[in-house]
């Protein structure tokens, strides 16, 4: 057969990176520091709920293609309760499978083929997958690492913007660097998308890890309630990740055109999860409280730990991963400043598996020394790669 099997617009895309590392971390037994998932479950009157909601029945039959009122009910009172955002749950509230079908069916239904995506790199890589099933062109700016942190240039920004750009693409607090965009950058962003007649897609799935400074919905500024897609996920914040409970916020006529393409996806899913998600938006501010002292802690013990080992750490402001530079190692130790194969050869030399942020970046030398730890795990797994990792530094 001649003509390839895979569709051309997915041929750059091979097995995820995160797979891989999983299973070499697997493989070896290594301490799994790559993917960002928790080794503990969240609260476990959440986790009954779930159980409550399968005894009695609720969800286990389809439940309705914009999300169980419950759940649709809570995510607007949410975002009402923290940012004074006011949305309608029949209307302007849809519920995805995860905030990866939320990226995935927001750009399927807003992108024609050739329209162009501002995208901040380094991104996750669902986004630029997302953005070539939809036939849309993606248009990296680069947040560039600078005196321990990385940020937004404005002009750069405002310089990718075309006859042809249909949207910005953006993630705050951001993956893989931590970075947390302040009022001032979101307010450049807003100006803008107005001033172009843009629409944003905003990817908020860290919204409660946030460690320095303050997360602003892009959706609060003027001008943007009407232009915005706000993505949000029960996965980090309840850290229960495999139930892939996501949500979309916008206006009546967006959330429409996004649901027109997520029920062609998965139409429904996680129909008990979601009763039991409803009732965790209805926490009390403790748990989210106690919830981003304990990853601010677990950061500086990771953040810690690595600096101590030798690599350059760029300390996150907020999610729960941080970016390292693993030049400082050395050339042998680092592989000559090669991320994928220090990442590939880690779990060998000191049974810790990372990420290479190359896998990122469209320009993958740009990414190429930096490596990425999740810190979302037991204090003493992180201590124990701590451990492990200062072995580097010792030869």
């Amino acid at each position: 057969m001649e003509r390839p099997l895979l569709n051309r617009r997915l041929s750059e895309f091979g097995t995820t990176i995160f797979a891989e590392m999983s299973a070499l971390a697997a493989r070896t037994g290594s301490i799994n520091l790559g993917q960002g998932f928790p080794d503990t479950d969240g609260p476990e009157e959440v986790r009954e709920a779930a159980v409550r909601a399968l005894r009695d029945g609720r969800g286990n039959q389809y439940p309705p293609g914009p999300g169980v009122p419950e759940l649709r009910t809570a995510v607007a009172e949410h975002q009402q309760r923290r940012y004074g955002l006011e949305f309608d749950p029949d209307r302007e509230v849809l519920v995805t499978a995860g905030a990866t079908e939320a990226i995935a069916a927001s750009l399927l239904a807003l992108l024609e083929p050739g329209d162009e995506v501002i995208a901040l790199e380094p991104y996750y890589d669902s986004y630029a997958a997302c953005i070539a099933m939809a036939g849309g062109t993606r248009v990296p700016v680069t947040l560039r690492p600078a005196e321990g942190t990385y940020r937004l240039d404005l002009d750069e920004l405002r310089a990718a913007v075309t006859d042809r750009t249909r949207l910005i693409l953006l993630n705050t607090p951001h993956n893989p660097t931590g970075t947390v965009l302040t009022r001032a950058e979101l307010a450049a962003v807003a100006e803008l998308a107005c001033e172009r007649d843009l629409l944003v897609v905003t990817d908020e799935v860290y919204e409660y890890l946030v460690f320095d400074g303050e997360h602003v919905p892009l959706a609060s500024f003027p001008g943007m309630r009407d232009r915005t897609v706000t993505i949000g996920s029960s996965g980090k914040t309840f850290s229960f990740t495999g139930w892939k409970v996501g949500w979309v916020t916008a206006s009546p006529e967006l959330v429409t055109a996004v649901r027109s393409a997520k029920q062609f996806l998965t139409y429904v899913s996680a129909g008990p999860f979601q009763y039991a998600v409803a009732e965790a938006l209805r926490l009390p501010e403790t748990y989210f409280h106690s919830l981003r002292e304990d990853l601010r802690a677990k950061r500086d013990l990771l953040s810690g730990g690595l600096a101590e080992a030798g690599f350059e750490v760029f300390r996150p402001a907020g999610t729960y991963f941080v970016t390292t530079d693993i030049r400082p190692l050395g050339p042998e130790a680092s592989k000559g400043g090669d991320g994928f194969a220090f990442c590939r050869a880690l779990p060998e030399l000191c049974g810790v598996v990372a990420i290479p942020n190359a896998v990122f970046y469209d320009h993958q030398d740009q990414g190429a020394p930096f490596v990425r730890f999740a810190f979302c795990k037991r204090t003493e797994t992180l201590a124990e790669a701590v451990t492990r990792l200062k072995s580097l530094s010792l030869g």
